[in-house]
């Protein structure tokens, strides 16, 4: 729609980038090759990233992140945008301001609404507030305490149709009335254009102002401030194309057919012709476009016809996740938490041994097949097989994690958690009072008694207790009572294979649907904190732009039938259950040695290089980089995390807790499992030496002539996978 432009500035800087390098010099003394990781392979290796400036200028620079999750939490991108805003913080201070939505119950909860220290920003605001708009700002109560400016979308429902005529008048994109959310996202769009072009007007002195937008939700904001070009760069982040979503969703061969979609006839028959509109017109608008995945850049390139000038990997915070020597402190306190959960939910068939039950999940936004429930439960059915022919000693609690609608917790699981805290409640009673007359006959140097000690009294509250945990019904399914229970699609494919949690099942179902919360009556946990505590985290996900599911068993759902991708979903997990604590324990471990590899303070540099382009397009007198052209590699070298050794050899065993029926010899030895992978990780010297050996017996049998500069990495060479762990805690 519009071509790049630009805005002269005053003084120029130089930003320069180096070419990319397979292996790092740090790295020596340990690496580790990684394949698997779609995004490393043609992208720089942040070890190689140290040559470039790190940082903009902080002082004449503010920094505007906008998008529909900040304060609002929806899916996976509330949760991109709230890790990496402490590093955010870190590089731009208070001139890195976050824009979204206000929502009433999220402001209370999340936001510290506070008065803009900022002249520009305060004069903006009110403005803005004395011609009938309502904002807001504050900190978000988050790492890092980020200002974020809050738009009412609601209180400017008035000037909707005239901001709709204005869209279809400049850029020929049309709303219906009946999209609600079409609907919100013009006006959260002209509200954030409203307010940057009055912050540029406000801002005394030169300031240069970058603009970082995601998803097509605030596209029309991007959109507006290049239509009336005001003086800001401007960067597009798509997490996941809107048509990907719905063709995936739609049963299509969807990843092979990319080249042959008519993408606005697809569009156009699903109803969302106007919202692709509205998504494609960011992309093209936008001075530096970037997506989250090398399979997403794909995908961009056919549906939305541009190319991502920059992939911006999804990192985690590391120090949230990986809490050195307290992981397995940390594990064994929220999978207690889990499993008091469990006691309660099935009352009454509680025939299973909480020692040897494993919990898996599965989690994100409620896409029936984008996000693989539908093969998650058929493979469920399947593994539930396997255990009862095999006889297997070994539970599995599934538990399904996706919001739908609901209109109150079922009556049924919150009767389970009172019979559980009354059976706590009688047990401690009859303790104390057992406890007491225990201490008072051991004083006075009797045996005791045991009828003695507990009289008829005890015995009936026991009996009350026992008849109060029989129940005539089968443990639910779902935690809520479903506004729409006999077309939900999970409770559907429950029925069809039927896993109804009955007493012969070694494979047990639980729908939460609903975001977890530690305020919750029913599972007071945190997400993280509820992943720290499960075993196994499973994302078969058929539409995976890359979110937060980086998989260390792969699934292929390109190339296999559902069929097949199934039976290896079902493999995976049995063989899972098969392990030995001790085998999940060092599992777990190396996935947590590994864990360093995602910190944002090394994928954040990603975004660094993003704003450093959109700044050299806007305002080339002032800024000057180049993109890079990293070489493709399918390898990746990365220094030992701080963890190393994971836990300190003087803290307790790996976790707190042994099974009783645990052998001596599964006793599981930290620091004879962490010298293992030390002599595990080859050296870099050493794959040095066979990339080159390799590289000369490709170029022999070519006839080419050899250089000694450069490395061929195959990844089907068997030497060159290293021994990865899945994303599970013991």
């Amino acid at each position: 729609l519009l071509a790049a432009g630009s805005v002269p500035g005053a003084q120029r800087r130089s930003y320069s980038f180096p070419s990319c390098s397979l292996f790092s010099s740090d790295a020596a003394e340990s690496c580790c090759d990684l394949s698997t990781m779609s995004f490393l392979s043609s992208s720089p290796s942040y070890s190689s990233l140290t040559g470039f400036e790190d940082e903009l200028p902080a002082d004449n620079l503010v920094l505007f992140e906008v998008a529909w999750e900040v304060a609002n939490k929806v899916g996976g991108i509330y949760t991109v945008i709230q890790t990496k805003t402490k590093l955010t913080v870190d590089q731009h201070g208070e001139n890195y301001i976050l824009i979204g939505p206000y929502f009433e119950n999220s402001v209370k909860t999340q936001v510290e609404l506070i008065e803009p220290p900022n002249l520009a920003i305060k004069r903006t605001i009110d403005c803005m507030n004395s011609r009938g708009c309502k904002v807001c700002f504050g900190r978000w109560l988050i790492d890092g305490s980020p200002y974020v400016v809050l738009l009412d979308i609601g209180a400017s429902t008035w000037s909707l149709d005239q901001w709709k005529t204005e869209l279809w008048d400049s850029c020929n994109i049309g709303i219906p009335w009946f999209d609600k959310e079409a609907n919100d996202a013009v006006l959260f769009g002209f509200l954030t254009t409203w307010f940057l072009g009055e912050f540029a007007a406000q801002s005394e002195g030169e300031n240069f102002i970058l603009a970082h937008f995601h998803e097509w939700l605030s596209g029309v904001g991007l959109v507006l401030c290049r239509i009336r070009k005001l003086p800001v760069a401007t960067i597009f982040t798509t997490h996941a194309t809107l048509l990907g979503r719905y063709l995936c969703a739609g049963n299509v061969d969807f990843y092979n057919s990319l080249k042959n979609f008519d993408v606005d006839k697809e569009a156009g028959s699903r109803q969302i012709y106007h919202r692709y509109c509205m998504e494609r017109a960011a992309v093209h608008c936008a001075h530096v476009f970037t997506t989250v995945s090398e399979i997403t850049a794909m995908e961009a390139e056919h549906l939305l016809k541009r190319k991502p000038d920059v992939v911006t990997p999804n990192g985690l915070n590391i120090k949230k996740f990986s809490a050195m020597h307290e992981f397995q402190n940390l594990h064994a306190r929220s999978k207690s938490h889990i499993q008091e959960f469990v006691r309660g939910h099935f009352y009454g068939c509680l025939n299973f041994d909480l020692d040897k039950t494993l919990f898996v999940f599965i989690a994100g936004r409620y896409e029936f097949s984008n996000k693989g429930a539908d093969i998650f439960l058929e493979a469920l059915a399947r593994l539930n097989y396997l255990l009862k022919a095999n006889r297997s000693e070994v539970t599995v609690v599934a538990f399904f994690i996706m919001p739908a609608r609901t209109n109150n917790f079922n009556v049924e699981t919150l009767k389970g958690q009172a019979v559980r805290k009354q059976l706590w409640d009688t047990a401690n009673v009859i303790k104390e009072k057992f406890g007491k007359k225990l201490y008072e006959s051991l004083l006075e140097g009797d045996m005791p008694n045991i009828n003695s000690i507990l009289d008829r009294e005890d015995f009936t509250m026991m009996k009350r207790a026992i008849y109060a945990t029989q129940r005539r019904s089968l443990p639910p399914i779902c935690t809520h009572n479903m506004l729409d229970d006999a077309n939900d699609l999970i409770l559907k494919a429950v029925r069809r294979i039927g896993l109804f949690n009955s007493t012969s099942d070694r494979v047990k179902v639980i729908f939460h649907p609903e975001f977890l919360s530690s305020t919750s009556p029913l599972l007071p946990l945190d997400y993280e904190e509820f992943v720290r505590g499960c075993h196994l985290g499973v994302f078969p996900s058929y539409y995976e732009p890359w979110g937060y599911t980086p998989g260390i068993y792969i699934l292929d759902r390109r190339f296999r039938s559902l069929d097949d991708s199934c039976n290896q979903l079902t493999s995976f997990i049995y063989s899972f259950c098969q392990q030995t604590r001790r085998q999940r324990i060092i599992q777990r471990n190396r996935t947590e040695r590994l864990s360093d590899l995602l910190d944002w303070k090394y994928l954040g540099r990603y975004y660094v290089h993003a704003r450093q382009l959109a700044l050299a397009k806007t305002f080339p007198d002032s800024f000057t980089s180049s993109l890079w052209e990293p070489e493709v590699s399918e390898g990746f070298c990365y220094p030992r995390p701080a963890s190393k050794p994971p836990s300190p050899a003087t803290s307790l065993h790996s976790s707190p807790y042994h099974s009783e029926t645990e052998e001596d010899e599964e006793r599981y030895n930290e620091e004879e499992e962490a010298e293992k992978d030390r002599m595990n990780i080859k050296p870099i010297a050493m794959i040095n030496s066979k990339l080159e050996k390799r590289r000369v017996r490709k170029k022999s049998q070519t006839g080419e002539p050899t250089s000694p500069g450069s490395l061929n990495h195959s990844s089907s060479d068997p030497e060159n996978h290293s021994d990865l762990g899945i994303d599970e805690r013991n």
